[in-house]
């Protein structure tokens, strides 16, 4: 598949893999490592991330539930259409992603799905909140809200197993812990909250969810209320 949209394989699999540097980001400058930068060949999955892959403000990026983020290829002609001024910029790895995914979206995941890819195993955790990174790569501030609001979050891995990956890699589906707990329907209760009593008691028990995740559903702090 290409960023146009070009669907090569139905299969999920990695058609691109990204590691980005701590680099001055929008015009005042601002550290961050949301551009990413095309990977050739094997790269090492480590417990926190990909090799050579950097985050800047650890307070909110990084971590093991944010170890390696992951975008669907599929996403890429919506966001062509919603704003195509910004076609160029429309490549793999734009939206700050470690890997681009073909044959694989929210709408097929589930929390908690593990995922073989290379030697490595990861597991999806929880879906991307955007911040103001997000509208300063692309100078508009229309973005983050439309990310929101569309549910186009794509999800973050934690590494479950170190090993190795690269761009062809198939992503196999190895175990689903969580049947009861879509991806896509987690996405919307991050976003706009409005859980159910039985969602917050699913979210709360649900060890592939991340932590924050789970202390959040089970004390009925926002954004579950």
């Amino acid at each position: 598949m290409t960023a146009d949209g070009v669907n090569l394989s139905t299969e999920p699999t990695v058609l691109s893999v990204q590691v980005g540097a701590i680099a001055p980001l929008g015009p005042d400058g601002v550290p961050s490592g949301f551009i990413k930068r095309p990977v050739d060949g094997p790269i090492r999955v480590g417990a926190l991330n990909l090799e050579g892959d950097k985050q800047a403000d650890l307070r909110v990026h990084g971590g093991p539930d944010k170890a390696v983020y992951a975008y669907a290829a599929s996403r890429y002609p919506e966001w062509l259409s919603d704003f195509p001024e910004h076609r160029e910029r429309f490549v793999y790895g734009a939206f700050g992603e470690n890997l681009t995914i073909g044959g694989m979206s929210e709408a097929n995941i589930f929390a908690g799905d593990v995922h073989a890819i290379g030697s490595a195993r990861l597991q999806v955790c929880q879906p991307r909140q955007p911040c103001f990174k997000f509208a300063l790569r692309f100078d508009d501030n229309r973005m983050p809200r439309v990310m929101v609001k569309s549910g186009r979050s794509g999800w973050y891995y934690r590494v479950l197993e170190e090993g190795v990956l690269k761009a062809g890699d198939a992503v196999q589906l190895v175990d689903r812990p969580h049947p009861d707990l879509p991806f896509e329907r987690l996405v919307e209760i991050v976003n706009r909250g409005q859980a159910s009593a039985e969602e917050r008691a699913i979210i709360a028990g649900s060890s592939g969810v991340a932590r924050w995740l789970r202390v959040a559903a089970a004390s009925r702090r926002a954004p579950f209320l």
